[in-house]
């Protein structure tokens, strides 16, 4: 079973930044994609950032494009998240995410994810 541990996120008010890592314990194919999904209360958990592997190809949400960076190291396994000009609307539960052999098209729904991180907290205050 692949295990996510993640780290990062907080507090941070309107404007600011803040960065998100994750880990995976093993990868289960060599086309493989980790990424960040975010769930705020009474919402369906929503697409953030992705990259996959081989190559690199990262993905984002138009709701964070030009503000967040996703990178990854693939040696170690590791994603990371950089989140500028944070905005209200935002503040979630950010999880990581990884996935085997995933095709493009999959990539935006949470459904088609194998493996899930705790979650971590991010609020930007107003």
């Amino acid at each position: 079973q692949v295990e996510l541990v993640e780290s990062g996120g907080g507090l941070v008010q309107t404007g600011g930044s803040l960065s998100l890592s994750c880990a995976a314990s093993e990868r289960t194919n060599s086309r493989w994609a980790m990424g960040w999904f975010r769930q705020a209360p009474g919402k369906e958990r929503e697409f953030v950032a992705a990259i996959r592997w081989p190559g690199a190809t990262t993905y984002y949400s138009d709701s964070v494009k030009g503000r967040f960076t996703i990178s990854g190291d693939n040696a170690k396994n590791t994603v990371f998240l950089s989140m500028n000009n944070l905005k209200p609307e935002d503040s979630a539960v950010f999880y990581c995410g990884a996935a085997g052999g995933i095709i493009t098209s999959s990539i935006w729904s949470h459904r088609n994810w194998n493996y899930w991180g705790q979650g971590t907290q991010v609020t930007v205050s107003s």
